[in-house]
């Protein structure tokens, strides 16, 4: 299946792979980004993937066939620490970590992910998961799902939404949920908001995200390089925050002062965004950011 991952061109340069380096690609996905590093690993480089989803992994085993110095973990990546420590593994050169949700995911209807298309509504990364999105529009309260959409969606008529939810159960359908949402219109989409923020609720996107990026941090060699991509401003927010207060001068009784050794710089740039052309063959790619941090 054909896979094209997105800002390639400068995750590539970000990680400054080292060819007996070890890398780790959080968020497997396809296995896109992680085939490019594995062309520039010798045999005593070693690669290490995490997926939650066996659909992408048995997509990116096939993808990756041609190599044999990598290893794939079905896993929630905010256990990347414990299973690698597992494997003897305490230091890396380099991690990965691709926020978005994969075009298959996307494209596959039965994953209920799109508004575009009409399925079950489940959203599950995991689809080993018991809890659905169907099962919280149905059993959370008009409170609960505002809160929901507006946090992670920051959906304008998030209560309006919510309440008609609430009035029409039971809800089975992507498009009982687009129905509802048509009926409060505003700029962009409201069911692409909606539908972002239940996918992220249901799967802890956002505390996992804030688990996992002291443990990739702490397991850096020096030099080694940690990028993220975000496809949201809450995402985007949590990682240039983070990276910002590990990298930049702090602040003690209003004086900025630089500690004697800063664990952590910044890369070439502070941030990428995808280029024209890249825009223009990959339309998903638009709102993507990607920020670099290296060890010092």
């Amino acid at each position: 299946m054909k896979h094209k991952p997105v800002l390639l061109d400068e995750v590539i340069s970000s990680l400054n792979i080292k060819p007996n380096g070890i890398y780790v690609d959080l968020t497997l996905g396809g296995g896109g980004h992680s085939l490019e590093i594995l062309k520039r690993l010798s045999n005593d480089g070693f690669l290490y993937g995490f997926d939650q989803d066996q659909y992408a992994i048995n997509i990116a085993k096939e993808n990756l066939k041609g190599f044999n110095n990598f290893k794939i973990f079905k896993s929630n990546f905010k256990n990347m620490k414990k299973i690698l420590n597992n494997e003897g593994v305490t230091k890396v050169d380099g991690v990965l970590l691709d926020l978005g949700l994969s075009s298959f995911q996307i494209d596959d209807p039965s994953r209920g992910f799109s508004y575009m298309h009409d399925a079950l509504l489940d959203m599950r990364m995991d689809s080993d998961s018991n809890l659905t999105a169907k099962d919280l529009i149905n059993t959370l309260t008009a409170e609960e799902l505002e809160r929901i959409f507006r946090i992670y969606g920051e959906e304008k008529n998030s209560y309006k939404i919510a309440r008609e939810i609430v009035k029409r159960r039971p809800l089975n359908t992507t498009f009982d949920l687009v129905e509802i949402t048509d009926l409060f219109p505003t700029k962009g989409h409201s069911a692409k908001r909606v539908f972002q923020a239940l996918r992220i609720y249901l799967n802890k996107e956002i505390e996992v995200l804030e688990e996992t990026l002291p443990q990739a941090i702490s397991m850096l060699n020096k030099d080694g390089v940690i990028a993220v991509i975000s496809f949201h401003s809450l995402e985007d927010r949590i990682v240039k925050n983070y990276f910002k207060e590990l990298a930049e001068e702090k602040v003690i009784k209003g004086l900025p002062t630089l500690p004697q050794e800063m664990p952590m710089r910044y890369g070439e740039k502070k941030s990428y965004k995808p280029t024209k052309k890249e825009i223009a063959e990959n339309s998903r790619s638009a709102s993507a950011i990607l920020r670099t941090l290296i060890k010092n």
